[in-house]
């Protein structure tokens, strides 16, 4: 039992990616570090249920294995990520197409040249004229084309120029994307040349899934690091469930840091007031919660928009001869956003022969969500559904900070000396910034306190190099 009296240098509550992101980090560096947790399990949002043998995450945010912090992150070293199917399955007038798998594996030259040669072959469109750009490429000729049915991506030529434009992506510095004028992400992919087809068939759901964001009134700016990401990585599940983030970082704290099921009701710089145990003093004070909870601790914090997200397992014993992809809905025929045959890419997400099939809503919940969710994966799949057994529906009103411009991509995590805030909704929406939000926090608590250097723990060493 945690003693009311107990006393720690830094007091951490919430026991998400983030808090145990900068506990790991601050008890490297040889602070004592307690973190509380009101829920009796670690993760947070990223949670995942366990029904009769299979593991059912409640968000299923989309990891990318370019992401930098899962490397730089002590204590992720040892997460397994599972990759899914190299891009995307795109799912276009009853046809199935694979889109992005060459992004990241093709440079840029080569994609380049493909474009080249594919417009001096018979009938092709004439080449562009401008340098293809980083996220875009040259606007379409006068001349139309018509591009063949049921193909998402447009012509070959549309297609070369896709990926010359994923690939040069990737390969684009970060503070360059960060320079660009800001914009809502629909406006900004109108405005980059690409043809219609190809942003309507391929980026929007792509970016939609990225950012559960249906509308992409996402930041251009945080969409251009999402699709950097993908451009330069692969789409991938921790193995396990998405809890077993969180869980690999609370395995690698000094037994008895972590404490669950403590409510923590009031914060101040040098104390916590919680339900269970009383006042808890401490030298700072770091509350890692999600962005309301945070500001019901802390009156005055902005409280951001979010996005809504639904997900929907089924399990079957005739798993659907996708394999390990994610699919899209390019044509938007119904509310499923994305969905993948999970155990196909994480066996120990299903008993042995059963299937899961993993599927996500994104905006306000439909009436009826079951059936219209199976309806979608009828025709999104090609089989039956009706057989299908309904395992959970996880619907999350505040699941993801929305990311509107202007948006600060590093909102200040010190509020007052003594006093510190992390979490998604002080950097991007995502797993990524979450994790790097708690280590800028842990840095901004190591500096007051006069512990920033040195690092005591080699792997807490090893990271601050990498980063």
């Amino acid at each position: 039992m945690l003693e009311p009296a107990y006393q720690a240098d830094v007091v951490v509550v919430g026991a998400g990616a983030a808090g145990l992101a900068a506990a790991r980090r601050l008890t490297g560096a040889g602070v004592t570090t307690t973190v509380l947790e009101a829920a009796h399990a670690v993760g947070g949002r990223m949670a995942t249920e366990k029904v009769d043998g299979f593991r059912l995450d409640r968000i299923g945010q989309l990891l990318s294995t370019a992401y930098p912090e899962l490397r730089r992150t002590p204590g992720l070293d040892g997460l397994a990520l599972l990759p899914f199917a190299p891009g995307v399955l795109l799912h276009s007038e009853g046809r199935h197409h694979r889109a992005g798998a060459q992004a990241g594996a093709r440079s840029a030259r080569s994609a380049l040249h493909a474009v080249r040669a594919l417009a001096s072959a018979p009938r092709a469109i004439p080449a562009p004229r401008r340098a293809i750009t980083a996220l875009g490429a040259p606007a379409r000729p006068a001349t139309p084309h018509r591009p063949r049915a049921g193909a998402p991506l447009g012509t070959a030529v549309d297609q070369a120029r896709l990926g010359a434009a994923l690939s040069r992506h990737a390969s684009t510095p970060v503070e360059r994307l960060l320079a660009r004028p800001e914009l809502p992400a629909a406006q900004a992919l109108a405005a980059r040349g690409l043809p219609t087809r190809t942003i309507d068939g391929f980026l929007r759901p792509l970016l939609a899934a990225l950012l559960c964001d249906p509308d992409l009134t996402t930041s251009s700016r945080c969409a251009d690091l999402a699709l950097r990401a993908f451009a330069g990585g692969r789409l991938a599940l921790p193995a396990g469930g998405a809890e077993s983030l969180a869980e690999h970082l609370a395995r690698g704290l000094p037994p008895g840091t972590v404490r669950t099921g403590v409510r923590v009701t009031s914060v101040a710089t040098n104390a916590v007031t919680t339900a269970e145990h009383g006042v808890i003093r401490c030298r700072a004070v770091l509350v890692a919660t999600d962005a309301r909870a945070a500001a019901e601790l802390l009156p005055g914090l902005r409280v951001p928009d979010f996005h809504p997200v639904t997900v929907v397992h089924h399990t079957t014993d005739e798993p659907p001869a996708t394999g390990a992809s994610l699919l899209l809905d390019a044509d938007r025929g119904g509310p499923v956003a994305h969905t993948a045959v999970v155990s196909h890419v994480d066996p120990s997400r299903a008993p042995a022969g059963r299937a899961l099939v993993s599927s996500t809503v994104l905006g306000p919940r439909p009436s009826d969500v079951d059936t219209a969710v199976r309806m979608h994966l009828s025709r999104l799949y090609g089989v039956p559904t009706t057989r299908w057994e309904t395992l959970a529906v996880h619907h999350t009103p505040e699941a993801v900070p929305a990311m509107r411009p202007p948006h600060d991509l590093r909102r200040p995590v010190r509020l007052l000396a003594g006093l510190y805030v992390c979490g998604d909704h002080r950097d991007t929406s995502t797993p990524q910034g979450a994790l790097h939000s708690g280590l800028r926090a842990a840095a901004a608590v190591l500096t007051d306190l006069g512990a920033g250097r040195p690092m005591h723990s080699a792997e807490t060493v090893g990271a601050e190099r990498a980063a």
